[in-house]
């Protein structure tokens, strides 16, 4: 698997290169977005840690130029812990952050989480009412239009179509899409459930996913 870890900090990005490649990982390294965005275009790569805070083009702005072209994970780091900055990173189409400092670990276990969801064991289609997912292309489908989706919206679509109709509770979701308990007050769920309906039900499709206040979601008909 090919790692890009992209920082303007050269001391973290030596550190970076160093832990990853001992846990196997091919490792590439861009010190300022523009590099990122040349290295991208030349070999994608299987997952990106990008740093937020960066001189001339930012995290953010490198983020949101790869999500117009690929859907590969995302993990951002940011120097800022506050609900509002991660939550502007999930909206430029990162799939999940981590705040500065972090332990190694921690690290480790998110990218293994993320490389988990951008691979399919086997191909398939599922069906649910009028909405269509194909695994394979990791392409979803309704009402005659198609959308390409992100590692963390695919995952979380895959697990809603898995069990149709049945209520997922918020912490069965956040174990089987981010593969680790976050802490209680993030709202990273209830963005991505977002970013799903805005794909989903637009146009005058009906509701597809529903919140049942206090428990979780459920993909069911109107």
């Amino acid at each position: 698997m090919r790692v890009l870890v992209v920082d303007d900090d050269q001391k973290i990005t030596a550190l970076l290169h160093r832990a990853l490649s001992h846990q196997g990982y091919e490792v590439e390294v861009a010190h300022d977005g523009f590099q990122a965005l040349s290295l991208v275009s030349q070999n994608r790569p299987d997952l990106i840690v990008l740093d937020i805070l960066m001189p001339g083009l930012d995290g953010l702005r490198v983020c949101k130029r790869i999500r117009q072209e690929s859907t590969v994970p995302i993990l951002m780091l940011t120097a800022k812990d506050e609900l509002s900055d991660r939550v502007v990173g999930l909206d430029a189409g990162a799939d999940d952050y981590l705040v500065k400092p972090f332990e190694l670990e921690e690290l480790f276990a998110r990218i293994r989480a993320l490389l988990r969801r951008s691979t399919s064991p086997e191909d398939e289609v599922l069906h649910f009412a009028d909405l269509t997912l194909d695994t394979g292309a990791r392409r979803a489908q309704r009402s005659n239009r198609t959308f390409d989706l992100t590692a963390t919206e695919y995952e979380l679509l895959l697990l809603f179509m898995q069990s149709p109709r049945r209520v997922l509770p918020r912490h069965y979701i956040m174990e089987k899409v981010w593969g680790y308990d976050f802490e209680g007050e993030s709202n990273v769920l209830e963005v991505y459930v977002g970013y799903l309906r805005q794909k989903l039900e637009v146009d005058g499709d009906s509701r597809i996913i529903y919140t049942v206040r206090g428990v979780g979601y459920v993909l069911r008909e109107s």
